[in-house]
């Protein structure tokens, strides 16, 4: 009987294909190798020499720093100093191959064993979305930070290994280490370990001790999740584990383990990142004009004091009414920037109103009214009179409502006269007052309507506080500056800032005039709230429906502008110059000029000589209305009545007497007399017609 079912093959027929299958393996496997050892070779012909490498950028870094040195913000990715690996403490060295790669010293650039694992993870997670963990060694992640990136491929892995052993069989593994140490990516923006250890710790990482690296190291996983400056508690949580695997791996003891005290670490405080930014805004792009370096880390020292900032600031925020924003410059005489707020918080609003916002600037505006009219003749003690004004259907009235009749210029300013800047602006010219404005630095567009003695034209408060520091510096031009210098990061001097004091802009007894109307504008006018116990000159402003509050002075070397309002332009009651801004002004001076001497302004203005006499006795003429008058010779010397001195000879002679018909008229100094003089002979028009004006 034949039995039934399938025939099995014979045992030889099977083991021929399990060799064959074997075979094939190998010979894959070899040609596998054989293609792996070619590609290494042939990346590590390609490799660029160890000088190179340790050269390649990650970007432009740029430190700013306050005028005392200390660093206030940083840009870009941050470098320190590179160390060489006998350098890099030990501890440091130990505790990074202990957390990132334990087997470093063992594997040729990739690890088999790590490999193994992460394809069992992969396994396990598939379907999940998470990414294959674990299999990057030390030298994986230095071929990626400086050759590839960090995207995610099956190609991008396959060029990292073949990369990594090109880099194993080239250098050393100290080298590598080097490497590594010097440019991993630790978070904040610092790469490498001395950058890391000055921005979290405050000193070089050739000091880090056992619990600072245990911290550096865990923060290579995730920088920003670990990060002692974001969360200290993760960070210390995250330096344990760093110190579990170091005593796993041997290479401290039980006892130093139990010896570190992470939360005694003490972490580098840091830098203010809030009102300060709105400097660090306004300054830093000078640099593209400043300096022509885009490559170089770049060290950039500024003008900004971190005191006088932080003053600046808390009299912004507690003088401004509800509901409103402020801004506040503060001026050294040479135009150094000394204090910047650009609004109440820098993370909530980053607009600068100090240097960005246009606004009308009120009576503020006066100052440009007042030195034109002192430049065409005018003094503090001249005679105006605050009456009824109209002009071009214009009529300006005063704040208080009442007119105050015979008055004179600095009464008239002190108590912010409108009708009184309008007489003035008729009699200087309007065009006048807009040149003043644009001669002391005022950018924006001018109007030459006769309503803009009061301030119509926006302005930026910079550009006044310019305005006013350049009166402070007696009428020499004064140009807001930020940077003072900018080198590499090994020194090397890139800019220097020097300082122009040769604009002279008015004459220093108009600069005088204008100080003698500030000074006394504060010590009993509209700004007496921001005296300060030392002499202060300045001007307040306020627009109408009270839409923006200003004051601007100066005092000790420091001019200061400050103003306050809404972004929406919208009225604010009861804001006035006189009141919170002056306030802020008073708040900020008192801790700005504190540590400076008391200087009294120079007030005595000496006049020129054409505005100490009338016209006719500077020319030495005679009044030709009467008898009475002095004669002069001819060097205008004045002579005795009825004599008369002879230019060559010592002796004197009378002059005939009144009635003598033959005596001579005295002559009219008009403009023949002055043709005659100088010699020219010009004939005089005809007279004009009758009923024709004369020109």
């Amino acid at each position: 009987m034949a039995k039934s079912g399938k025939s099995k093959e014979p045992p030889g027929k099977a083991r021929l294909w399990l060799g064959r299958i074997l075979k094939t393996a190998l010979l894959g496997a070899l040609v596998s190798v054989i293609a792996i050892v070619i590609a290494v070779v042939v990346a590590m012909q390609s490799l660029p020499d160890y000088h190179s490498l340790k050269s390649s950028p990650n970007g432009q870094m740029i430190r700013v720093h306050a005028a005392d040195g200390s660093v206030i913000v940083s840009l870009g990715p941050s470098f320190g100093q590179w160390l060489s690996y006998d350098q890099i403490p030990q501890v440091m060295i130990d505790a990074m191959v202990s957390t990132e790669d334990k087997r470093f010293y063992l594997h040729p650039g990739v690890d088999p064993i790590g490999m193994a694992r992460a394809a069992w993870v992969a396994i396990h997670n598939r379907g999940s979305g998470r990414r294959m963990q674990g299999a990057s060694t030390i030298t994986q992640q230095v071929t990626r930070n400086i050759f590839l990136n960090n995207s995610y491929s099956w190609g991008r892995k396959v060029r990292e290994m073949v990369l990594a052993m090109a880099l194993e069989r080239k250098f050393t593994k100290r080298q590598i280490l080097e490497l590594y140490l010097n440019k991993v990516y630790f978070g904040g923006g610092a790469y490498g370990i001395d950058a890391a250890s000055r921005k979290f710790f405050g000193h070089p990482a050739t000091g880090l001790d056992l619990p600072e690296a245990a911290i550096v190291a865990g923060l290579v996983k995730a920088p920003s999740s670990y990060s002692p400056t974001a969360d200290a508690d993760a960070a210390i949580g995250r330096a344990g584990v760093v110190l579990d695997l170091m005593q796993d791996n041997g290479v401290i003891s039980a006892s130093e383990h139990q010896s570190a005290d992470l939360a005694s670490v003490k972490l580098a405080p840091e830098p203010p990142q809030n009102s300060v930014r709105y400097f660090t805004d306004w300054a830093l792009p000078q640099l593209d004009v400043l300096i022509d370096e885009p490559n170089e880390p770049l060290e950039v020292y500024t003008t900004i004091d971190l005191g006088m900032q932080k003053a600046a600031t808390a009299a912004i925020q507690a003088n401004v009414p509800a509901g409103t924003q402020g801004a506040l410059v503060s001026l050294d005489r040479d135009g150094a920037v000394r204090a910047m707020v650009g609004g109440l918080d820098y993370v909530t609003s980053n607009y600068n109103r100090a240097t960005t916002a246009t606004r009308q600037p009120g009576s503020a505006w006066k100052l440009f009214v007042y030195m034109a009219a002192l430049e065409a003749g005018y003094t503090p003690d001249t005679g105006v009179t605050d009456k009824p004004v109209t002009i071009n259907g214009w009529s300006p009235r005063n704040s208080s409502g009442h007119f105050s009749g015979d008055i004179d210029v600095r009464t008239a300013f002190a108590y912010s006269i409108n009708t009184v800047a309008a007489q003035l602006g008729v009699e200087v010219g309007f065009p006048t007052i807009a040149d003043m404005a644009r001669r002391f630095g005022v950018t924006t567009p001018i109007n030459t309507h006769p309503s803009m003695v009061l301030g119509t034209s926006d302005v930026r408060l910079i550009d006044m506080t310019r305005a006013f520091a350049s009166v402070a510096r007696k009428g020499v031009a004064v140009t807001p500056y930020g940077i003072t210098r900018v080198t590499t990061a090994e020194g090397r001097l890139l800019y220097s800032h020097q300082d122009d004091s040769s604009r002279v802009l008015v004459a220093p007894w108009v600069a005088a005039g204008m100080t003698d109307l500030m000074q006394t504008a504060v010590s009993t006018g509209t700004g007496k709230a921001a005296q300060i116990g030392r002499p202060v000159a300045g001007k307040t402003g306020t627009t109408s429906s009270n839409k923006d509050g200003w004051f601007l002075g100066f005092s000790s070397g420091i001019t200061t502008g400050v103003w306050m309002g809404r972004d929406d332009a919208r009225a604010v009651g009861g804001l006035q110059g006189g009141r919170a801004p002056a306030r802020a002004f008073s708040d900020y001076m008192k801790v700005a000029v504190a540590k400076r001497p008391v200087e009294q302004f120079d007030t005595q203005v000496t006049l020129p000589e054409w505005q100490l006499e009338p016209d006719d006795e500077a020319y030495g003429v005679p009044d030709t209305g009467s008898d009475e008058g002095m004669q002069v010779d001819e060097n205008g010397l004045p002579l005795e009545r009825g004599v008369v001195r002879d230019p060559y000879s010592e002796t004197e002679q009378e002059l005939p007497q009144a009635d003598e018909p033959d005596r001579p008229q005295p002559q009219r100094m008009d403009q023949q007399w002055i043709d005659n003089v100088l010699g020219r002979d010009r004939q005089r028009p005809a007279s004009p017609p009758a009923g024709r004006p004369t020109p």
